[in-house]
């Protein structure tokens, strides 16, 4: 996915505001209720984003292994809470911690709105953590397949946040060792999904792979879903609900 998101201008809805944060590479789009004090909440984010962002860094400087490892990492001494989610998601997946980070980084900003706001959604990097009231839809965005923004992920209300983490072998930046279209995680974490869905799009180099690749995200513990894309095929397992997208529906480009 590009840096400017294809879906931003056209997300959200009569019950959400948006904004934005962009603080080096992290570019948040974020939407809570009209009701939400939204006017200091931009202000409020970029603070926390440049704390964590800062502790990460710090982190990193004396221990550079964690930002180049695309291993299980084991975390030595104190450690800042990001750090700690990234590990533990990318332990649990068997995927190095930077794997995780978009999807960490979503959480931990996701969860402090919580405290303010009734739901929320906030997209870094098209990695999403959400909680919302109502039901909600997003689209999916494969790559090169035929199926890439023709269907959209259902998300029923509840009283649990989630997250939804994409990786793809065939679009955007980050680093894949697969040839996966799409590989969309569904858990309560979105730090495991984001690292989850690394992992399992690792292990698509084609259409062939779906079905062990659906089988490994299955094994995952705490990923609760999975929708993998190649070409013209779909797989999908657990809490994953999709439907058509009208051509009126699509995402279109920002301008």
């Amino acid at each position: 996915m590009s840096a400017r998101r294809l879906y931003r201008h056209t997300a959200g809805s009569k019950h959400f505001k948006s904004f934005t944060v962009t603080v080096k590479e992290t570019d948040l789009w974020i939407a809570v209720p009209p009701d939400s004090r939204s006017e200091v909440l931009p202000t409020r984010v970029e603070q926390l984003v440049w704390r964590v962002r800062r502790e990460l860094e710090r982190y990193i400087e004396f221990h550079p292994d964690f930002a180049l490892t695309r291993e299980p990492y084991l975390v030595e001494g104190t450690a800042p809470e990001l750090v700690l989610q990234m590990a533990r998601a990318g332990n649990t997946a068997g995927v190095g911690p930077m794997a995780a980070v978009a999807g960490a980084l979503a959480e931990i900003v996701g969860k402090q709105l919580l405290r303010h706001c009734s739901q929320v959604i906030v997209e870094n990097g098209g990695d999403i953590f959400m909680k919302v009231v109502e039901r909600a839809s997003i689209a999916i965005l494969a790559g090169k397949s035929p199926l890439s923004n023709k269907i959209a992920l259902l998300i029923e209300p509840g009283g649990n946040s989630c997250g939804i983490c994409t990786s793809s072998g065939t679009a955007g930046h980050a680093y894949s060792e697969g040839r996966a279209d799409a590989a969309v995680i569904l858990s309560p974490s979105a730090a495991l999904a984001d690292a989850a869905a690394t992992a399992v799009a690792n292990r698509v180099q084609g259409p062939a792979d779906l079905e062990q690749a659906l089988s490994f995200a299955r094994s995952i513990e705490g990923v609760t879903g999975a929708l993998l894309i190649c070409g013209e095929r779909i797989a999908l397992w657990g809490q994953i609900q999709i439907q058509p997208l009208a051509p009126e529906q699509r995402l279109r480009p920002e301008r």
